[in-house]
């Protein structure tokens, strides 16, 4: 993320609030076609590592001082430099350039070809060039920590990456996912056999994403981190570095997403729980046919994401929509109550949460230390940060327990959006929706537009002859053109 001003709660000034170590003050099996030219696709793929593996074994322009004498080691940097704000400005005009030709690819051209050879050059450059940063995904994070933190200034860059992808979606869906999300577009190039997952796993993996948002924010708002960013397993790839945890995840993604389209995109992207979101209400989407849907189901093979959704039956008897409708009912009531008992399981784990918050950490540390003195050694990190907790204890106490109560309140809201997402899935799995053809489902498409060549209607339309088709669909084209 770009640099911000952050001022630490513990330098605020106030008299000394009453704090309470320990609790708060207050109660409270298909295989699917995929588009992978097998004649440039290796190639391409060496170009977009050669271009990431360049950066890291470049020779450094001014070499570290030498600390043998000491035996300092010298930290590994896991986050790029700051960019000159001109820089930053020519992401957003890239971005935003990228944004138009995958919409213009999707809508007007149908090309697969055309967002392949898109998200190819973005993950080149918000990828490996850009190492991941400043990215879309974690600018959420940054949004919530400027509006719940007067000391921390949004960078209108940030406010950009973050708003422009969402406005795309609320017009033509998700056309970043397609083409410019670099995490996107590198775990497409590893996909080499794609297998469906169960539809009750995808249901139920669905709701992490949404979970893991109000996750981030929590942190972020508060002060105590972006986690989004830190728990991200596709940036050590685009960094080369990183902790050993994360390059670990990296490598289970990598492996995971030769055989599950997308996993991180599906099952943990946060910031695809939004455009998710924005897609619903989208005034255009991808549609598979141009004009008639023959019901082939081509389209669905073709889509390694589960995103098909086939047609829904004819009229049903009105004595089968009685228990569906007694079920949708208790269930709607059942809403309220999940939300509730979020809430105030939230509020409980609110203390244990705060403790990851570097202010309450170190009163939490300063009050033991008071009680049952401990010898840290000296110019370690527990004993400096003591020292400068003992300048002026009272403004330490009253920041961090003025943190808690923060906690308190962000835990109860997350609590209570983790019982909403969890009572809108249950909802949504009780209501019926009415489609005459095979088509994407508004959120879960990625709009990588696969599904257009499946469609003979589309080979049709574009003036090419469909091969491997059976017969019988071919005269149900004819018959209904």
């Amino acid at each position: 993320m770009p640099p911000g001003r952050f001022i630490d709660s513990a330098s605020e000034s106030g008299k000394v609030g009453k704090w309470e170590s320990g609790r708060h003050l207050f109660a409270g099996n298909s295989h699917f076609p995929t588009f992978s030219p097998a004649h440039f696709q290796p190639g391409l793929l060496l170009i977009v590592l050669l271009i990431g593996l360049s950066s890291a074994f470049a020779e450094p322009r001014f070499p570290p001082p030498d600390f043998s004498e000491t035996n300092h080691q010298i930290p590994i940097t896991s986050t790029p430099a700051a960019r000159a704000e001109w820089l930053q400005y020519l992401d957003v005009t890239v971005l935003a350039a990228c944004l138009g030709v995958a919409v213009w690819l999707i809508y007007k051209q149908r090309s697969r070809r055309g967002v392949f050879w898109l998200s190819l050059f973005s993950l080149g450059y918000f990828g490996f060039y850009r190492a991941g940063c400043v990215c879309a995904i974690g600018a959420p994070q940054n949004i919530a920590l400027g509006l719940f933190n007067s000391g921390y200034a949004v960078p209108l860059t940030v406010i950009a990456f973050f708003a422009l992808p969402l406005v795309v979606a609320l017009f033509a869906g998700r056309a970043f996912c397609a083409g410019v999300c670099p995490h996107g577009a590198l775990q497409d190039l590893l996909l080499i056999k794609p297998l469906k997952v169960p539809a009750w796993l995808e249901h139920g993996l669905g709701i992490l994403p949404f979970i893991f948002l109000g996750f981030g924010l929590t942190f972020a708002a508060t002060g105590t981190g972006f986690p989004i960013c830190r728990y991200d397993p596709i940036v050590p790839i685009f960094r080369l570095n990183g902790p050993g945890l994360m390059i670990a995840l990296a490598a289970i993604t990598l492996v995971l997403g030769m055989f599950v389209g997308r996993p991180y995109c599906r099952f943990l992207c946060p910031y695809g729980a939004l455009l998710k979101l924005a897609s619903l209400a989208a005034k255009f989407r991808v549609r598979v046919t141009p004009d008639l849907c023959t019901q082939c189901r081509l389209c669905e093979n073709s889509c390694p994401f589960g995103a098909m959704r086939e047609p829904s039956p004819g009229t049903v008897e009105p004595k089968l929509l009685v228990p569906e409708r007694r079920r949708l009912g208790w269930l709607l009531l059942l809403v309220p109550a999940l939300i509730a008992g979020g809430a105030w399981l939230g509020g409980e784990f609110a203390v244990p949460v705060s403790k990851l918050n570097p202010t309450v950490e170190l009163a939490e540390r300063y009050l033991t230390q008071q009680k049952s003195p401990v010898d840290y050694g000296v110019m370690t990190p527990e004993a400096l940060s003591l020292q400068r907790a003992e300048r002026d204890p009272e403004i330490l106490l009253k920041s961090a327990a003025n943190m808690r109560q923060r906690f308190w309140l962000a835990c109860v809201l997350f609590g209570g959006w983790a019982g909403l997402v969890i009572s809108i899935k249950l909802v949504s799995l009780s209501l019926r929706t009415r489609r005459t053809d095979f088509e994407p489902d508004r959120g879960a498409c990625f709009a990588c537009a696969r599904c257009f060549r499946s469609c003979p209607q589309e080979l049709i339309r574009i003036g090419q002859t469909p091969t491997g088709v059976a017969p019988q669909t071919l005269m149900a084209v004819a018959a209904k053109t």
